[in-house]
């Protein structure tokens, strides 16, 4: 394949992304309404430790786990600042 072929892929993963970054938020947004039900914080570390022990368990590399986990570091990260978002306009 040419760098051409290889960038066309990288462009087809990147919008997969976007759409499964998308459903992720917008799971995210759901689970901070029941959050809200139910009076329970935003932030989890928990459950967070669980996802990063779980990515980690599921990698196969090449990315290697300390990659991934910044990556879903970074992803928990923007879902919890939409559930705040969300919930900061639920409230208005």
């Amino acid at each position: 394949m040419s760098i051409e072929d290889w960038r066309r892929k990288i462009d087809e993963i990147d919008n997969k992304l976007v759409e499964l970054l998308n459903e992720r938020s917008k799971c995210a947004i759901e689970i901070g309404k029941i959050k809200r039900a139910l009076n329970l914080r935003v932030y989890d570390p928990e459950r967070e430790r669980e996802i990063l022990r779980r990515i980690k368990e599921a990698n196969a590399g090449p990315l290697d786990d300390e990659g991934l986990q910044r990556l879903f570091e970074r992803v928990i990260d923007e879902c919890r600042r939409i559930e705040r978002l969300e919930r900061d306009r639920d409230s208005k």
